[in-house]
């Protein structure tokens, strides 16, 4: 408390001691700095990415060209690896040179054994939090006003699993993340939704599913889709962890 009043004290005093001139005071904090958690329409900026995301290591290298060749791919990895961002930079790339004309992000709508019919409010705030870190990902390669303008006129569109189910997506960049938290039957399901002109990455790690024992479907997909010489799937490894360096220790006890 002490320390406290003495800052308030002299703040006062220097603000109003004739000695010192304001003139030549800084702020240390901008007043219209950006902020992702409280923007609107007129942000003074539109903060982004402007370059080519860049592979972090040789597997994420093999992601990238991957997608690059191969109108289905599959990353597969642990938690860190960066297999949701490559895939959603790839797609912001892919939309701003206009190789598609559209974004489809999806992911299962089921975390720690819960789902959305258990869950309190209307749709889209149960959905808020599971599209959540796809929003981030967006937000981070092209700008928050972009994202938001793309979000208002369809051209990216985010949905759980269950929406996709009888549509056939033409001139399309797909990412469908957690991929482990859906049955064989789901991603057989989204899978045969690819159209003309488009492009799926599926991402998820088998090892995290929060499905019961045996329901997740994505280890037999990679295996079954391993064999096929126009489908890639990447597996990244522990050692492809780009986040804290505790990230991988704890992995390989827990």
């Amino acid at each position: 408390m002490g320390k406290k009043s003495r800052r308030t004290k002299t703040h006062q005093d220097s603000t109003h001691n004739p000695n010192i001139h304001t003139s030549n005071i800084r702020s240390l904090y901008r007043e219209n700095s950006w902020d992702p958690l409280q923007s609107s329409d007129a942000e003074p900026r539109a903060q982004k990415y402007s370059r080519r995301i860049k592979p972090q290591n040789d597997n994420q290298a093999r992601l990238i060209e991957a997608i690059d060749a191969h109108n289905v791919v599959l990353a597969v990895g642990p938690a860190g690896t960066g297999k949701t961002y490559v895939a959603v930079a790839k797609a912001v790339e892919a939309l701003e040179s206009g190789q598609v004309s559209r974004i489809l992000l999806s992911r299962p709508a089921v975390e720690a054994g819960e789902n959305l019919g258990y869950l309190p409010g209307a749709l889209d705030e149960k959905l808020a939090p599971y599209l959540r870190p796809l929003y981030d990902c967006l937000s981070d390669r092209m700008g928050l006003r972009n994202l938001k303008k793309y979000l208002q006129d369809g051209t990216i569109e985010i949905a759980p699993i269950a929406y996709m189910r009888g549509r056939t997506l033409n001139n399309a960049y797909v990412v469908v993340d957690e991929a482990q938290n859906c049955t064989y039957g789901q991603l057989k399901m989204l899978l045969t939704r690819l159209g003309w002109q488009s492009t799926m990455v599926m991402t998820g790690d088998p090892d995290q599913s929060d499905l019961l024992e045996g329901l997740s479907g994505l280890r037999d997909i990679a295996s079954r889709l391993d064999t096929l010489d126009d489908i890639s799937v990447i597996r990244l490894e522990e050692q492809d962890i780009v986040r804290h360096a505790l990230v991988a220790a704890m992995l390989t006890v827990i």
